[in-house]
This record gives structure tokens, C-alpha cells and sequence, in this order.
């Protein structure tokens, strides 16, 4: 097996060679074709010519030579920089569909400008998808007089913007936007009930930038449109004060990593006499299980400051990868009210789902994808196997000079902690700057506060404080500065050395450049090397070390803690084969979230079949393709919309107990598709049973003010949000005996499945 993995890994190192060297022949070839002499109104005839011979059908790799040439000559005029030649091959495999692997600082935003261009000479849209809506703005009016000298348009997407910005934004030939944003305005798109209400062109070639944290980290991230919040009188301050009364020792039940919890017989006993309620387990408390449930889970599995944090009168949750506040993020509805009766807040009541789709199923909207990202050979099945996007490592424009330090081990946490606040105190004597990520915001607090008692002064950024992101990154490279992060540093921050000031980047670089110390290590080497990142920018010294304890929790999950036999010590471990360990557990979660990923797509994948097929028929009959009255066509959409909601509920229904199918050998996948094709197959009959009835007491009426009376309208106001889907994941696994027979109740007795199967 070894020796077939070496010669496939051989053919591919071939084939990456070769392919770069035809690049790089390209690249030189574009660089010589000097336009220098040209005149502006030159350049901008041979952009026209362009466009028209695009228009006329001609081969877009017949024109990249000459459309890449020319965006370089129009990039030095208008903004003064020039590609070199590493960013031209990284724009060539752009527009072959690649995902290119390209070092921070290497000026990933110019390489995206050409192929860019060049897709957009067709007059098709093309969209670049960005982490944010700062770099979204950023980007398009960075590189905006490009475009516009070269006579195309650009412009960006904003949260928030009107209806009409939006579509103007969407109409310029390039449109820089989060992909969050975009998706929640195709899911506006899918429930439009006049085509004037939308505001997307059909998609055609997309750039995804940090493409592995938004095509895998964020890829099974349900995307939600709600209508109207619906008022609900559930009393969940009463499970909140019942969970605080169970003690987690002799009440509850854990998994083997502390991810799931549940009553064991003691606890359901307890819980039950605080309750008043009978049998938890009886069908008609089903609900209240639930609740329950969803109460223990935000007690005491979820962690104020490491998970989510409190801010004004409302919850904000943290994304793990980046350490950022989640912005529009919820936990499931019962979950997300639990958190908020947890911490003596109110909790806005959730509407009904209208539309929902991941970002995955998104993004595989458009024909022609491809990425770009600091990180991307770790997880390089990942990409091959669900997006069959294949990765280029383009090499840098300069080489990488920074000095990986192999990681420091301790046998438990107070001595790396102590350790770390020692290796700080002593590199900053120098002047050196100095970079740390740490796990949370409580982490970053409480090194923060240490620092501070050694007398060394630091910049803390994470959550709490993100909004002065941008003040903190500008001076994090200058001499003297210590900047204490979460992983809110550790993707898409450019930090330059001396903050901008030659002098001092010259002093810093005879320091020998950002030192960045890792206080831990994340469950992907994606993102700890996304915070090595932050060092050796374009050819600068630097350095990184990663500081870990046995008792860290990734340590003590895989087990770690416990096959070391190591006297506890203050001084560091000396045996090499603990970095193996390390990478070996990284790799093992790597291919774990692989197999949860593949897991979940084939619970999702069908259901967005469906939704295809359902909003192909929608769309057709939006744009009058096939021939009906206004009215019928009014009714024929409220009710397609109507039913799919439906739908929707039952789908996420049957999510809630399917993998309970497999303690009674059934296939829980197979159960599920099942089920969701019988749901589905009812739906045409349901329209055409319900769109007859309305059409008879409409009695063929056009007037818009009749349709309104009798409800046929849009929602009054909607709301998109994202389902942290981290706790669905979880769950699956934490079922006992008695929730299997209370599983089975529900699944046959509950009226309200008998209402959505009628």
C-alpha cells in the first residue's frame, strides 16, 4: 500500500511540474507583450475588441494571452501595481477551474482581477466570493479602476443594502460579495413572487477566496430565509432553572468527548419531580423532552467566552475556525432560546422556514468554480471528492524564509502557560514584535492579564473587541508590540512589519521578523499554518513555535494525556515522537470531518434535488413561460412556496430521530430518502387540489388587492439567518433505550406528522 501511494504521489508531482512549467511559459510570454507605449485609448480599443470576439463565440484561452496582458498594463496605470509572474500563473489556473494554493502575501486579490476579466468578457456574470463585507468593499473598489478603464463595471454586495442597490450591485459584470450574502439573496430569489423582486443574473463563473474555510469549514452551514416570527409562549426560563438543579456527576451522561449530554435514570428521575410532568418519556411530553434537553445542552456543554459571548441584551456566538463573533449565526430555535434563558436574556422567536441551502449546494449553483487560499493540500481529497476541484501550489515570488520551530510539549497546562508568559517576556526585551493565538476569548483574557503582571504591555483582539480589528492589526508589526489573538488573526490579516514604517521594518527584520507563538494547536494543521501565515510575508524573516500541554483538550480527547508516561514537570518533553502523535491525530480529524461531511450530503443532497426540480417548475411559470393568467400564476407560486415550507418542517423532523433507525437494523439513509420521496411525490397533487380551490373564489379575478385579501401575498418581512449546525451533528450519538421507544411514539402517534403526510 505504502509503495502504491508513493507512485500515485510521484505522478502527481510530475504532473504538477509540468504543469507549472507551462504556466510559468505563459506567464513570460503575457509579461513580454509589452503595451507600455500604448495609448489609453489603445488599450481600451483592444479591450472592445476583445469583448466583441468573446461575444462572437471565440475560445477564452484563445484570448487569455492578450486579456492578461492587458489588465497588466492597465493595473500599473490605474492602481501602480504590476503582476508578477507567480500571480499570472496563479490567474491562468483561475480560469482552468483550479484551486490554487498561494503563500500569504502574495497578492491573491490582483491574481483573481485577470481571470476575472477575462470570464467576464462574455457579458456572463462572475462573481468573486469573499470572507466579509470589508474585504467584499475592499476588493471592489481596490481593483474597480481596473475594470473600469478597461471599460467593464464593478461594484460590491452589502448586508443590508435595498432591493435596488442590490440589483444594480449584482448587474456589473464583476460583484464582489460574501458568499453568505449571496446565497441568503438566491434564497430571497427562490420565494419572489414578481421577477422584479429579484436581484441575481443566472450564474456563471465564480472565485472563491479562502476557499477552504468556505468550501469545507462553512460548506454544510444551512443558509435560512423565515417569514414572519411567530409569537410562542413556551416556557423556557422553567427548563433553564431545571438544568441549573441537575448536577452533571450524578444526573447526566456524557460522550466519550464531552460533545453530547443526557439524563441517566437518576437525572430523568429528578428531572421529572422539578418538573411536575410524569414520565419524560411519555409521547405526549415529547416536546418537553426536547426542551429539556436543549436546556442541559447550553448548561453545561456550552461555554460563555469560548463558544459564544454575551453583548448588550443578546447572544453572539463564536465560529470556531476563526475565533470572529458568527455574524446572523443561531443555533437550532430550541437550542438558541435555551442559551438566552441561560444567561437571563429573551429570545427572538423564529418564523417559518421559507428556503433553506447550504453553502456547499450554493456554491455548486455555478458551472464553472474555482479558489484560492493559503491552505489547501491538507485537505486535498476533500476538494477532489466533493467539489473535483484539483489544487495548484503556486511557489512564492519570493522564498519563504520563516523559521518553523518544532513544538514545545509539557506535561500539563500551568507549566506551558508559565513557559509561555516566560518565552514573551524574554523576546520582548528585544523589541521583537510578537504574535499569540490562543483558543478563545478566555484564553486571550486571562494571557492578557499575565502579560500585563510581567510588565509587558499587549493588544488583545478577539470578540469582545472586534471592532477595533483593524487599529490592532496596523500596529501589530511595529517594534515593541505584543498582540495577544484569538483566531481572528490567523485568516485574512496582513500583518506588515513595522506597521508601514520603513525604518522600523528594517529594525524588525534584523530582529528577525513576527514571531508567532501558538498556544495551542487547532484539530486542523490548515489552521495552525494559517497562523504561521502571519510571518515571512513576502520574502520577511520570521519565526513560529506552538507552546502544548497533555492536558490541552485536543491532547486528552484522542488520548494522549494518558499514553505518555511522563512525570509531571515543569520543564518541557524532549521525545520526538510526540510531534508524530500530534500530526497523526490532526490527519485522523481531518479524515473524520471527511466522513461526517460525506455522511451529511447524503442526507442533504436529496432534499436539494428536490428543490431544484421544485424551483425549476417555479421559475418557468415566474417568467411566463409556460402560459397562464396573472392570477393563476399568483396562486401556482404562493402554493409551490406554501408546500415546500411544508416540506421543509417534515425533512427537519425526521432529521431530529433518523438515526435511531439504525438501532432497529434499518439504514437511517435509506430510511430518510424513503420518507422525504413519499413527502415529496405528494406535493404536485397538493398544488393542483389547492390551486383549483383559490382559482374558483378568486373567479378569475386579476386584481392584485383580491389576491391580497385572500392571503396570496409575500411575507410581510423575512428573516435569513445561519443554523450553527455543530449541535445536530453532535446529537446523533447521545440516545438511550428509553428515547428509542419515546422515538417511536412520536414517529407514529404525533398528530402533527399526520397533518404534514395528509
Amino acid at each position: 500500500m505504502d509503495a502504491a501511494v508513493k507512485t500515485l504521489r510521484k505522478f502527481k508531482d510530475h504532473d504538477a511540474r509540468v504543469r507549472l512549467n507551462a504556466y510559468r511559459s505563459r506567464a513570460e510570454l503575457i509579461r513580454t507583450r509589452d503595451l507600455k507605449d500604448w495609448s489609453d485609448g489603445q488599450l481600451r480599443a483592444e479591450s472592445s475588441r476583445l469583448q466583441a470576439a468573446a461575444g462572437s463565440g471565440a475560445s477564452l484561452d484563445e484570448l487569455l494571452v492578450d486579456a492578461y496582458a492587458l489588465v497588466g498594463e492597465a493595473a500599473k496605470r490605474t492602481i501602480g501595481l504590476r503582476p508578477y509572474e507567480v500571480q499570472i500563473m496563479a490567474a491562468i489556473a483561475l480560469h482552468e477551474g483550479f484551486l490554487i494554493e498561494q503563500h500569504t502575501g502574495e497578492g491573491k486579490t490582483l491574481s483573481a482581477v485577470m481571470p476575472a476579466y477575462l470570464n467576464a468578457l462574455t457579458g456572463e456574470s462572475v462573481h468573486v466570493l469573499t470572507f466579509n463585507d470589508y474585504l467584499a468593499k475592499r476588493d471592489a473598489e481596490w481593483m474597480g479602476p481596473v475594470y473600469r478603464f478597461l471599460g467593464l463595471t464593478a461594484g460590491s454586495v452589502q448586508a443590508g443594502m435595498s432591493l435596488t442597490d442590490k440589483k444594480e450591485a449584482y448587474a456589473q459584470d464583476i460583484t464582489y460579495v460574501t458568499a453568505k450574502e449571496a446565497g441568503f439573496d438566491y434564497l430571497r430569489d427562490t420565494i419572489a413572487l414578481n421577477e422584479a423582486d429579484t436581484v441575481h443574473r443566472p450564474f456563471r463563473y465564480v472565485i472563491v477566496d479562502e476557499a477552504d474555510s468556505l468550501l469545507l469549514d462553512e460548506a454544510r452551514v444551512p443558509l435560512v430565509v423565515t417569514g414572519e416570527s411567530e409569537n410562542r409562549a413556551d416556557d423556557i426560563v422553567r427548563f433553564a432553572e431545571a438544568a441549573r438543579l441537575l448536577d452533571d456527576a450524578e444526573n447526566c451522561d456524557f460522550d466519550e468527548f464531552r460533545r453530547n449530554v443526557y439524563l441517566n435514570d437518576a437525572g430523568s428521575a429528578k428531572a421529572e419531580a422539578l418538573l411536575g410532568c410524569g414520565s419524560l418519556y411519555d409521547s405526549a411530553n415529547s416536546d418537553l423532552l426536547t426542551a429539556l434537553n436543549c436546556a442541559l445542552h447550553a448548561e453545561l456543554l456550552l461555554k460563555k467566552d469560548v463558544d459564544y459571548i454575551v453583548r448588550g441584551d443578546g447572544i453572539e456566538l463564536i465560529e470556531a475556525h476563526t475565533g470572529r463573533v458568527a455574524e446572523n449565526r443561531y443555533l437550532p430555535d430550541g437550542l438558541q432560546a435555551a442559551l438566552a434563558a441561560k444567561e437571563g436574556l429573551r429570545q427572538q422567536a423564529g418564523g417559518k422556514i421559507l428556503g433553506t441551502i447550504t453553502l456547499q449546494h450554493f456554491i455548486s449553483l455555478y458551472p464553472k468554480i474555482c479558489g484560492m487560499t493559503a491552505t489547501a493540500h491538507v485537505s486535498a481529497l476533500e476538494f477532489e471528492d466533493i467539489y473535483c476541484l484539483q489544487i495548484v501550489r503556486i511557489p512564492p515570488n519570493r522564498p519563504n524564509v520563516r523559521i518553523d520551530r518544532p513544538h514545545r510539549m509539557y506535561t500539563h497546562s500551568e507549566a506551558k502557560f508559565k513557559a509561555v508568559v516566560q518565552e514573551i517576556s524574554s523576546v520582548h526585551r528585544t523589541g521583537r514584535p510578537i504574535l499569540i493565538g490562543t483558543p478563545s476569548v478566555e484564553a486571550s483574557d486571562r494571557l492578557a492579564r499575565a502579560l500585563s503582571d510581567a510588565g509587558v504591555p499587549c493588544r488583545v483582539l478577539n470578540a469582545k473587541n472586534d471592532r477595533e480589528e483593524a487599529a490592532v492589526i496596523a500596529k501589530a508589526g511595529e517594534i515593541g508590540a505584543v498582540t495577544v489573538s484569538t483566531n481572528m488573526a490567523g485568516r485574512g490579516v496582513d500583518i506588515r512589519l513595522g506597521g508601514g514604517s520603513p525604518e522600523q521594518a528594517e529594525a524588525a527584520a534584523r530582529l528577525g521578523g513576527l514571531y508567532v507563538v501558538g498556544t495551542h494547536v487547532n484539530e486542523s494543521m490548515r489552521i495552525d499554518d494559517q497562523l504561521r501565515g502571519r510571518a515571512g510575508r513576502q520574502g520577511d524573516p520570521g519565526a513560529s513555535m506552538f507552546f502544548v500541554s497533555l492536558e490541552d483538550e485536543l491532547m486528552v480527547r484522542f488520548g494522549l494525556h494518558k499514553a505518555v508516561r511522563a512525570p509531571r514537570q515543569d520543564a518541557p518533553l524532549e521525545d520526538p515522537a510526540l510531534l508524530r502523535h500530534i500530526e497523526h491525530v490532526q490527519r485522523a480529524i481531518v479524515g473524520q470531518h471527511f466522513e461526517i461531511h460525506r455522511e451529511l450530503n447524503a442526507y442533504s443532497d436529496m432534499v436539494e434535488d428536490q428543490r431544484r426540480l421544485l424551483y425549476g417548475k417555479r421559475l418557468r411559470i415566474l417568467r411566463g413561460e409556460e402560459p397562464m393568467s396573472p392570477a393563476e400564476r399568483r396562486v401556482r407560486l404562493f402554493y409551490i412556496d406554501e408546500f415546500w415550507a411544508e416540506h421543509l418542517l417534515y425533512v427537519s423532523y425526521l432529521r431530529e430521530g433518523i438515526h435511531l433507525e439504525g438501532l432497529v437494523n434499518r439504514s437511517p439513509i435509506d430510511e430518510f430518502h424513503q420518507e422525504i420521496t413519499r413527502a415529496y411525490d405528494q406535493i404536485p397533487d397538493k398544488i393542483e387540489r389547492e390551486t383549483a380551490g383559490m382559482l374558483a373564489k378568486l373567479d378569475g379575478s386579476n386584481d392584485p388587492a383580491k389576491w391580497e385579501e385572500f392571503g396570496l401575498k409575500s411575507p410581510a418581512s423575512t428573516r435569513t439567518y445561519i443554523i450553527d449546525d455543530q449541535f445536530v451533528q453532535n446529537k446523533r450519538s447521545s440516545w438511550t433505550g428509553t428515547t428509542v421507544f419515546a422515538y417511536w411514539l412520536r414517529k407514529f402517534f404525533n398528530p402533527v406528522i399526520k397533518v404534514i403526510k395528509r
